[in-house]
C-alpha cells in the first residue's frame, strides 16, 4: 500500500468533502481516503498496482476541484 497527501483546492463545506471522498473511494485500488476542509488536504492510502496519483488527482479535478 501507498500513501499521498493530496493538497485540493476549491472546497468550500461539507458536501465538497463528500464529494472528494466519494470520488476517490469509487477508484478500484483505494482503501481510506481522509479529507480535511480546514488543511484542504486529501490522504489516501492505495493499492500502487491497481492505480496511481495522477488517476487519484483527475478523480478530484473531475469534481471541479484542483489537486495538487
Amino acid at each position: 500500500m501507498e500513501k499521498v497527501k493530496l493538497n485540493v483546492k476549491g472546497m468550500s463545506c461539507q458536501h465538497c468533502v463528500k464529494a472528494v471522498e466519494s470520488a476517490l473511494e469509487a477508484i478500484d485500488g483505494v482503501s481510506s481516503v481522509k479529507v480535511k476542509l480546514s488543511s484542504g488536504t486529501a490522504v489516501v492510502l492505495y493499492d500502487g498496482a491497481k492505480t496511481n496519483v495522477g488517476a487519484l488527482k483527475a478523480a478530484i479535478n473531475a469534481q471541479g476541484y484542483q489537486a495538487e
